[in-house]
């Protein structure tokens, strides 16, 4: 059964934020809120964790994971990010926006696209997942709350296309208690915050190539395609 922890939205209280980040560096997995939508997590150097949370999700080990960076400077620490790469993501950042981007030796195996080396990376603008961050020191797993069993009777509208290359968020229709019930015995920690799932997806830009591309249309799609 997870423990819960109770969190203002703005202004999340140090105190429990200490507590969430204890139990991550113990090798926790949690659910928890971000700017796009609920999100199951972990901290970026916990294997055991990040092997649990492709469980959760029913993900082979060639389906790679997305993770939050707290900043823009230490999504390089991660990623190999050109001149122009660099441009585009200081237009977006922080925002509901992932980037695909050549993976360095510190982004475990667990983690990224096996065949193309790449990972996918976001900069929330959230105040939770930003103290999250902080308090921990480690960049955070964030793959949808969203489990197989939910496909059924799902919209299609806002999924990740066949093919794309990244496990993130998909679409869903489900209450925030219901979230909770159903991922009780799954996770170690759900953070609340007191919001309701969101189920707008985040726009994925894939900076690999000599040309940024669009792989799908989230939120703040249209800005982001000014740039791209």
């Amino acid at each position: 059964m997870a423990r819960i922890y109770t969190l203002h939205p703005d202004n999340p209280q140090i105190r429990t934020i200490e507590q969430v980040r204890d139990a991550l560096q113990d090798g926790a997995v949690m659910l928890y809120p971000t700017d796009t939508v609920y999100a199951i997590g972990c901290d970026l150097n916990e294997k055991p964790a990040l092997e649990r949370v492709r469980q959760i999700k029913r993900l082979s080990n060639d389906k790679p994971l997305t993770f939050l960076c707290p900043s823009l400077s230490n999504v390089a620490t991660y990623a190999r990010v050109s001149d122009s790469a660099y441009r585009i993501m200081k237009h977006l950042v922080p925002g509901p926006y992932t980037f695909l981007l050549p993976a360095t030796k510190l982004v475990p195996r667990l983690v990224q696209d096996p065949k193309r080396k790449t990972t996918g990376i976001r900069v929330p603008k959230q105040p939770v997942c930003l103290a999250l961050l902080a308090a921990l020191g480690n960049p955070i797993i964030s793959t949808s709350a969203h489990l197989p069993q939910d496909e059924q009777g799902q919209s299609s509208e806002g999924r990740m296309p066949t093919g794309s290359a990244l496990s993130g968020e998909t679409e869903g229709n489900i209450s925030r208690v219901e979230l909770f019930d159903r991922l009780d015995n799954l996770v170690d920690v759900i953070v609340d915050n007191g919001s309701e799932p969101s189920y707008q997806v985040s726009t994925i830009l894939d900076l690999t190539g000599e040309e940024p591309v669009i792989t799908r249309r989230g939120i703040g799609w249209e800005e982001a395609a000014t740039w791209a």
